[in-house]
């Protein structure tokens, strides 16, 4: 029997696992796919507060997410970086009509209905530079838009803006690196692991799980179940563990476009549309350019979310109210699209609907569940502590938090050493190009080490599936992160997809699948 027993592995599951493991306690996770392949996945790649969230007064969530910049900043300095950002501004700016501050104004300012002006931007940069302390990321400035390489992409009608940090992040590695960090600590982790039903008992749960792959059925004994299912954590409570439970999640689904780079400096922007909605303009993979994102409802968890033609067009009209170049879906080299499980606070929109956690502890009747609703890739860490908060009470004597400045596999070096890592790696290993040994740290941080170890030239690294992707990190892939298959390795731990042939992807799927085949026959 194990302490706690995980349902979904996204960066919620997979951070509460992480956490749990560090405390002492055993834990099982099943993901019935692959790690981070719903919503966890399939982000705008952003560590940060949630600026618009100011005009929705959620000052909790945005200070939380502002404080925990830095702190993840610090524990990932491989796949989060510090990033810069434009806010253009124009006369026309928008509120959503809906949002609190756009009708405390036309309250308060009946001529101002509507619009977003300058001095109430000014007062929300100043607001996200001070709600959560920095000591690492600059604070916000004023830039001119005339002659400046940030004005150079832009119409000539915008003049000036405002430029304030934010971060990125890799958001599958991070699943990722933290379902490893739970499996060192002494957690299970299954992958391709569907969960069938969880029955209740009075001081347990028993847990039926089958395998992907081999259709083979187990069973297991929990004293406690964390549903972290995203998307389908309402389907978990109605069907599989069967609750009579109110809670609910909206589902909304968020879609981006990738186009080919569109500006050569390395800063986002933020636009703001006519509708009151934001989007993001974002350096993407070195020579592309990120758009996103959309808010729609979404109706079904089943249903895989996809950008539609509707939402594609939406993004590339955004875009060209402020790009002087204009761009068409011919100009689009690939979509993705992710559901977001937002608590169901009966938000009149999509967009409005809130970003915080919920976290819903159920013990009548017997053994506990902690379901878990919402919630924001910048605060997975906090949720996952708020989510211990309510474990906790279940067993005695657990230790407390410990996470916070505690490094993730790789990220064991400065947040300003990226550069000493990639000169480091090609002293060593002369063959790699600056992009080649730049993307390896990216991903791997301190552990490129170990996908190079002993290779003095390419063809030491074995099978070049193109791209720079070589045997040697997919078997890294297989041995220590989990993939199985040729999209886990080109989607979701690293984004080699954008780069690959269609003939080259089907051979290293080929590859990866007869290598598997060999592991189970060789385990039989």
């Amino acid at each position: 029997m194990v302490d706690l027993f995980v349902i979904g592995g996204g960066i919620n599951g997979c951070g509460i696992a992480r956490d749990a493991a560090g405390r002492g306690l055993s834990v099982t996770l099943a993901e019935m796919g692959d790690l981070a392949q719903a919503t966890s996945s399939a982000s705008t790649k952003l560590f940060h507060g949630g600026l618009r969230y100011l005009e929705y007064f959620e000052f909790r969530l945005v200070r939380e997410a502002l404080i925990e910049r830095e702190v993840l900043l610090r524990a990932m300095p491989h796949i989060s970086w510090p990033m810069r950002f434009v806010l253009p501004w124009h006369a026309d700016m928008r509120f959503e009509s809906d949002t609190p501050t756009s009708k405390l104004l036309g309250r308060v300012m009946p001529w101002m209905k509507g619009r977003r002006p300058s001095w109430l931007i000014r007062l929300g940069l100043f607001m996200y530079d001070t709600l959560g302390g920095r000591q690492i990321l600059p604070g916000t400035r004023t830039l001119s838009l005339e002659g400046t390489p940030e004005g150079a992409p832009l119409q000539e009608r915008f003049r000036h803006a405002y430029e304030y940090s934010d971060c990125w992040v890799e958001d599958s590695r991070l699943v990722v690196l933290n379902a490893r960090d739970a499996e060192a600590r002494g957690a299970r982790i299954m992958t391709g692991t569907r969960v069938q039903s969880a029955d209740r008992h009075a001081d347990h749960w028993v847990v039926t799980t089958q395998d992907a792959a081999t259709g083979a059925t187990t069973r297991h004994r929990a004293r406690m179940l964390v549903n972290a299912g995203g998307p389908w954590v309402g389907d978990i409570i109605q069907g599989t563990i069967r609750l009579n439970s109110t809670e609910g999640v909206r589902l909304v689904r968020g879609s981006h476009i990738v186009t080919r780079k569109l500006y050569d400096h390395d800063k986002c922007y933020f636009f703001q549309g006519t509708d009151g909605r934001i989007i993001f303009a974002i350096p993407y993979e070195g020579d592309f350019t990120l758009i996103g994102t959309t808010d729609a409802d979404h109706q079904d968890p089943s249903v895989k979310p996809e950008c539609t033609p509707e939402e594609r067009d939406y993004l590339l009209g955004f875009a060209n109210q402020y790009f002087r170049r204009q761009l068409t879906a011919d100009d689009v080299v690939w979509a993705y699209s992710g559901v977001r499980p937002l608590y169901d606070d009966g938000a009149q929109s999509a967009t409005a609907a809130t970003r915080d956690y919920t976290l819903k502890v159920d013990q009548a009747g017997g053994a506990p569940v902690l379901n878990v609703f919402g919630g924001k890739i910048t605060t997975y860490r906090r949720l996952a502590e708020s989510a211990l908060e309510k474990i906790a009470p279940f067993f005695a004597g657990l230790p407390g938090a410990w996470t916070k400045g505690q490094a993730l596999p790789g990220g064991d070096f400065p947040v300003d050493g990226v550069g000493d890592l990639v000169d480091g790696l090609r002293r060593d290993h002369p063959f790699l190009t600056e992009p080649w040994a730049r993307r390896l740290v990216r991903a791997y941080g301190t552990e490129a080490r170990g996908i190079l170890v002993g290779a003095r030239i390419a063809a030491d690294l074995g099978v070049d599936f193109g791209a720079t992707l070589s045997e040697a990190e997919v078997v890294w892939l297989m041995d220590h992160e989990y993939a199985r298959c040729a999209d886990d390795v080109i989607w979701r731990r690293t984004k080699l997809g954008l780069r690959l042939t269609v003939d080259q992807v089907a051979a290293l799927d080929a590859w990866i699948r007869a290598r598997w085949a060999q592991r189970q026959a060789a385990a039989e």
